[in-house]
């Protein structure tokens, strides 16, 4: 049997080993993103609410009444307003950052099956990886979080900017040109550089530190207590660049693409630290970690079940 009949009776996931690690992570991510996505309209609600540099300031509400409010004024449904440019942002983000870092560790930091991963080895696929996916994704979570706007706006008497997703897309792009769909990528880099390393390295570490030092096998055991460790490491480097790239994302903009609120992602730092303090950086912060827990369980858990239906290779 020559070389290329015997690469073509290979099973798919052996052949196209990258291809199939993005389509798995994509799959599993859609479902986390779906399964968890209220709280994320929950987030960026807070994380809106009592902007200083918008207007009057606004009685504060937390996670439940925000979530229950919404429910109440604008239907249950609206809790999944948004949902579909989510679904399509991690398509890109979680693909191309499992695919990044995967890649980076085992070709360019050079991690050999089996062995201990150095940390900071861990840490540098894991920032790279996320700022890479994030850029590619940042365009759909633009759309994302305006969309989640929609209902609030239509509340407070304000015209519906957009019609649908596609339309949102066209708007933005109609508006400010292809830079128009990159607003706010800064921030959002930066957040999902922080998530990442909170994520991914802190997943990859505690799995592979529990299979090497602890009598626990890989299963879901081990792939829930790494999770949870993930999330709540994730939430906490991440909330403050990502209440950054909400507000900047959100801003209403000239003819021009250019925000009418903030200058840049420090310009918005610093106006929200010094208008309603240090700590509200970290609105939001409650209903993001309790997404992102439990998020990153149902995306590990759905990635390493299709993994082994489809014989891809282990993480």
């Amino acid at each position: 049997m020559s070389p290329a009949e015997e690469e073509r009776s290979l099973p798919l996931p052996e052949r196209w080993p990258r291809a199939s690690k993005f389509a798995l992570s994509a799959c599993a991510a859609a479902v986390a993103e779906l399964v968890t996505f209220p709280l994320d309209l929950t987030k960026t609600r807070l994380q809106i609410q009592g902007e200083a540099a918008a207007g009057p300031a606004v009685p504060y509400r937390g996670m439940l009444r925000t979530a229950a409010g919404i429910a109440q004024e604008e239907g249950v449904w609206k809790l999944w307003q948004g949902a579909t440019p989510a679904v399509y942002r991690h398509i890109v983000y979680s693909g191309v950052r499992m695919v990044t870092y995967e890649h980076l560790r085992d070709s360019v930091l050079g991690r050999a099956e089996g062995e201990s991963f150095p940390l900071w080895k861990a840490v540098v696929g894991g920032v790279s990886a996320g700022a890479i996916g994030q850029f590619f994704a940042s365009p759909t979570d633009l759309v994302k979080v305006q969309m989640q706007m929609e209902g609030k706006r239509k509340l407070e008497g304000k015209p519906l900017r957009f019609r649908g997703v596609h339309h949102a897309f066209l708007k933005i792009l109609s508006e400010g040109g292809v830079r128009g769909l990159w607003a706010g990528w800064v921030p959002n880099v930066q957040r999902a550089a922080l998530v990442n390393m909170g994520d991914l390295t802190t997943y990859d570490t505690v799995k592979h530190f529990l299979l090497l030092n602890t009598t626990l096998v890989d299963n879901s055991v081990t792939h829930s207590v790494s999770s949870v460790c993930s999330g709540l490491v994730a939430a906490v480097l991440g909330t403050p660049a990502d209440v950054v790239k909400t507000r900047i994302m959100n801003q209403p903009r000239d003819k021009q693409g250019r925000g009418l609120l903030y200058k840049s992602s420090m310009d918005c730092l610093i106006q929200t630290v010094q208008g309603e303090g240090f700590m509200s950086l970290y609105k939001g912060f409650t209903p993001t970690w309790m997404r992102m827990a439990p998020w990153s369980l149902v995306f590990w858990l759905t990635y390493e079940q299709i993994r082994r239906l489809c014989g891809v290779t282990s993480f």
